[in-house]
C-alpha cells in the first residue's frame, strides 16, 4: 500500500485553475475586465465602481481588524460619496492584526499566497491574496498592454520583475499565470545585467517591462555595443519614479517609447500611462483618495498621499489604505484617448524620499529628479551617467555623481556643470538648504540589485 502524497500549494493550484467555474470567472474577466475603462463612460463606471464596493465592505465585516476599526460605523450607509466616514488603513494596522485578524473569519489562508512588501521604509508588511485575486490584477496588466498596442498572446514579451519568494510578482508570474506562454520571457530583477541582456538579445522581444533602475543599466549596456538584436516597439516602467532623464535615455538607448505604469503590492494595479502621455486610473479597480496631512482632499494639481480602497479581491480586504506613503497629484482635466478614466498627474514620488526643507514645506521626489536632465539638456551634453541625492541634515543635501567617462573631457567642463546643478538645486529648495555636488566613482545599489539603479532619490533625513 502506498503512502498518499501531502497535497501542496501548486497542486491546489491546479486544481483550482482546472475547475469549470474558474475557468468560466477566467474567460468572464477576461472578456469584460480589460476594456471596461473604454466601454463604460463615467456615470456607468461609478455606478460598477459602487457595486464592488458593496461588496468589499461586505468582506470586510467577517474580518476581525476590521470590525475593529469600524466598531459603531453602520457600514449600510457607507458608500464611495462618504468613505471618508471610515478610519484609515495603515500598514501598523495589517502588521499587528496578522496573520488570522487580516482576513474573513473560516477563510482558509493554506489556499491562498502570503505576499510582502519591500520593506524599503523599513518592517516589510504582508497580506494574503489568492488566485482569483491575481487573475483580477492581471487583467490590469492586459489592459496596459492594450493600450500598447501589444497582445499578450501573440508578442514576445521580456518582463523584468521581482521573482524572489513571498514578492508581488513572483505570486502573479510564477504562481498566478495558469498556463507558461512561450511569448513571454521573465527575468529575475537581481540577476546580473550582462546575463540579462544576452538572455534578452537572443530572446528578440517586441516589448520589454521593468524597473526604472534595471533599464536604465540595459540602456548603458545598449550603447556599448550589447545587445544588437534587442529592438522592443514598446518598453514600460513601473516599481519606482521614472524621471525624465531616465526616461529620455532609455528611449534613447532603444529607439523604443517607454510608458510609466503605477502600482503596489496592497493594492494592485492603480493608474498607467495612455499614450497621450496621461496617467489614467484603474478606476473600476481602486478607489483613490489624495489626502494632505491631516487626511483632508488636496485641490487639483496639488501634490498630496495617496490613500487607496481596492475594489476587488478575496483574502485582504483593502479600504483606505495609507501605507504606500506616495505623493501622487490629481488632475482635474480629461483626456480624449477614449480611456474614460480620471486623470493623475506624474507620480511624485515616495514620501519617505522627500526633501524637508527648514520652513517644514515638502519636496516630493520628482520634482528634483528630473533637475540634472534639465541641466544637461541646457548646456548639451551627457557626462551624468548616475545620481543620487542625499540630504544629510535639515539645511545641506548632497548630490552624488557619476560621470561617463567617454563624456568626460567633452565640453562644458565639470566646474560649470556641477556650479549649474547647484545653482539650479538650490533654487527648487528656495534657498533654505546649502547644496554640495559631489564626484563618486560609483552610487551602492538598492538591496537585491545586481546594477546600481542610474538614478537614485534616497533621501536620507538627519534630524
Amino acid at each position: 500500500m502506498g503512502i498518499a502524497r501531502r497535497p501542496n500549494l501548486e497542486d491546489r493550484r491546479l486544481s483550482v485553475i482546472s475547475s469549470p467555474s474558474f475557468i468560466l470567472s477566467l474567460i468572464k474577466s477576461y472578456l469584460t475586465d480589460i476594456d471596461r475603462v473604454w466601454r463604460l463612460n463615467e456615470e456607468q463606471l461609478e455606478k460598477y465602481r459602487e457595486k464592488c464596493f458593496k461588496q468589499v465592505l461586505k468582506k470586510a465585516k467577517k474580518v476581525p481588524m476590521y470590525r475593529k476599526k469600524y466598531k459603531g460605523i453602520d457600514l449600510d450607509k457607507i458608500s464611495l460619496k462618504n468613505i471618508e466616514k471610515l478610519p484609515i488603513l495603515t500598514k501598523e494596522d495589517l502588521r499587528k492584526n496578522f496573520p488570522d485578524g487580516i482576513v474573513p473569519e473560516g477563510f482558509n489562508v493554506k489556499k491562498a499566497h502570503l505576499v510582502s512588501t519591500s520593506g524599503s521604509t523599513g518592517q516589510p508588511t504582508s497580506i494574503y491574496t489568492d488566485f482569483y485575486t491575481i487573475i483580477k490584477a492581471l487583467m490590469g496588466f492586459v489592459r496596459e498592454l492594450k493600450e500598447y498596442g501589444i497582445s499578450w498572446r501573440k508578442d514576445k514579451m521580456t518582463l523584468i520583475v521581482d521573482l524572489t519568494r513571498g514578492a508581488i510578482e513572483e505570486a502573479y508570474f510564477e504562481k498566478g499565470l495558469p498556463i507558461k506562454f512561450k511569448n513571454m520571457q521573465f527575468l529575475h530583477v537581481g540577476e546580473d545585467v550582462e546575463k540579462m541582456i544576452e538572455k534578452i538579445d537572443k530572446f528578440k522581444p517586441k516589448f520589454i517591462g521593468g524597473y526604472p533602475g534595471v533599464l536604465r543599466a540595459l540602456a548603458v549596456l545598449k550603447r556599448k555595443g550589447y545587445g544588437k538584436n534587442i529592438e522592443p516597439e514598446v518598453m514600460a516602467s513601473s516599481g519606482a519614479v521614472l524621471d525624465e532623464y531616465t526616461k529620455k535615455y532609455i528611449e534613447e538607448a532603444f529607439g523604443a517609447k517607454i510608458y510609466d505604469v503605477y502600482g503596489s503590492t496592497e493594492a494592485g494595479p492603480i493608474a498607467f500611462e495612455c499614450k497621450q502621455g496621461n496617467y489614467h486610473l484603474h478606476y473600476d479597480m481602486v478607489h483613490v483618495e489624495v489626502l494632505d496631512d491631516n487626511f483632508e482632499p488636496v485641490e487639483y494639481g496639488e501634490a498630496g498621499q495617496i490613500v487607496v480602497t481596492k475594489l476587488y479581491g478575496n483574502a485582504t480586504p483593502i479600504i483606505r489604505y495609507n501605507g504606500m506613503n506616495d505623493y501622487i497629484i490629481p488632475l482635474k482635466k480629461k483626456c480624449n484617448c477614449g480611456i474614460n478614466t480620471p486623470l493623475i498627474g506624474k507620480i511624485a514620488g515616495r514620501k519617505a524620499d522627500s526633501i524637508i526643507l527648514p520652513s517644514g514645506k515638502i519636496i516630493p521626489p520628482s520634482s528634483i529628479t528630473g533637475i540634472p536632465a534639465k541641466v544637461m539638456e541646457e548646456l548639451n551634453t551627457k557626462k551624468i551617467l548616475q545620481f543620487q541625492i542625499l540630504q544629510k541634515s535639515v539645511d545641506r543635501v548632497e548630490v552624488l555623481v557619476v560621470i561617463d567617462e567617454e563624456q568626460r573631457d567633452k565640453e562644458p567642463s565639470l566646474d560649470i556643470l556641477f556650479k549649474k546643478l547647484k545653482e539650479k538645486f538650490e533654487e527648487r529648495f528656495k534657498g533654505e538648504i546649502e547644496v554640495e555636488i559631489k564626484e563618486v566613482k560609483e552610487i551602492k545599489g538598492s538591496e537585491g540589485l545586481a546594477t546600481p539603479p542610474p538614478v537614485v532619490t534616497s533621501m536620507v533625513r538627519v534630524s
